[in-house]
């Protein structure tokens, strides 16, 4: 089958082409997995991290990709859940243990033997993939390939810094960073909040003219000051800066959400400039998102599909993978990026 495979770390500011493509062998299936030719795989932030070496372990030779789409063609033995012809999207949660504590309270994302799609298994970036059926969900049929792509990683662990952030109806919710994320977890908001304020922080003025597109109340530069505090904001920015620059606009007991399994070292001195008293007295409190738990790319597929909510995206073909991630990386994003595969 035809694939884009990492074999390397890779620095994206030297290497535009840091994928290779490869011939792989089609995936053959466990008693409890079944088949999937891809359709459609949306790209992620997160294949950065994992390209750039900021995610380890990672198992290389790798293909990445963790938002897919496609068709099972071939079920295993003791599989009941799903049958040839589905169509199913595969997100980050490739399995978990399903015994330990986390996995037992619905909270397998904590599980310490998490296994991420595209990065300790192969993802998506390919013809076919393989996934135990209890973590390949169905996609509503109203919903093309390309719309729904985005929404299995950018829409669910968006869904699910949405949840974390505490925020309800009439509350202001902030949003640091409009791409792929961002964008989708916006639309979300407004249909769950409908009476809330939603402000947008951005460095691209694309990003800020989309925001006030999809109806975000305000829309800003990083460092630029709302006409209101915030109840809660949503980070989904790789850097450090941004953390610290918004912490003096959220409400007392306010939250930050940091929605990235890592930040980049560029500017990680910034840290330091965090004033105890400005940014974080008056039970200010930060808190992350770790990986997603099935639930929530379930839940994400329900609400989208209930309020008709559609990401804004770019096709590429799956070979043109580098320079989708390239673009990725010099913010040329409005909305997300999907790899037509077949």
């Amino acid at each position: 089958m035809k694939s884009m495979m990492l074999t390397k770390i890779s620095d994206l500011k030297i290497n535009k082409t840091p994928l290779i493509a490869a011939e792989s062998e089609i995936p053959k299936i466990n008693k409890n997995e079944v088949l999937v030719k891809i359709n459609a795989c949306a790209v992620c932030h997160t294949e950065l991290d994992e390209i750039e070496g900021r995610i380890q372990p990672i198992n290389l030779p790798v293909i990445p990709g963790h938002q897919i789409v496609g068709r099972v063609i071939e079920t295993g033995s003791e599989v009941n859940k799903l049958r040839i012809g589905d169509r199913v999207g595969i997100g980050w949660i490739n399995s978990a243990c399903g015994k330990c504590e986390y996995c037992k309270s619905g909270f397998e994302n904590l599980c310490v033997n998490f296994v991420a799609t595209g990065k300790d298994v192969n993802g998506g970036y390919a013809e076919y993939t393989k996934i135990n059926e209890n973590y390949a969900a169905i996609i509503p049929e109203s919903f093309t390939d390309e719309e729904v792509a985005p929404l299995l990683c950018a829409g669910a662990v968006g869904y699910r810094a949405l949840k974390l952030s505490g925020i309800k109806n009439g509350m202001n919710l902030g949003f640091l960073g409009f791409g792929a994320s961002n964008h989708l977890v916006l639309k979300i908001a407004k249909a769950i909040f409908p009476d809330s304020k939603f402000f947008v922080f951005a460095r691209s003025e694309n990003e800020r003219k989309l925001a006030l597109r999809l109806g975000s109340y305000w829309s800003g530069d990083i460092k630029d000051i709302p006409p209101e505090k915030l109840h809660a904001v949503i980070d989904t920015t790789p850097v450090w800066m941004p953390v610290i620059e918004i912490m003096k606009n959220i409400k007392p007991g306010g939250r930050l959400v940091i929605n990235n399994i890592r930040k980049e070292d560029s500017d990680k001195d910034y840290i330091l400039n965090i004033d105890y008293a400005r940014d974080l007295w008056m039970e200010k409190e930060i808190k992350s998102v770790a990986n997603v738990a099935f639930a929530d790319i379930k839940e994400v597929l329900e609400i989208a599909a209930r309020f008709n909510i559609k990401p804004e995206f770019q096709i590429y073909d799956l070979n043109d993978a580098n320079t989708a991630l390239y673009e990725v990386k010099n913010k040329k994003i409005e909305g997300a990026k999907v790899l037509k595969v077949s």
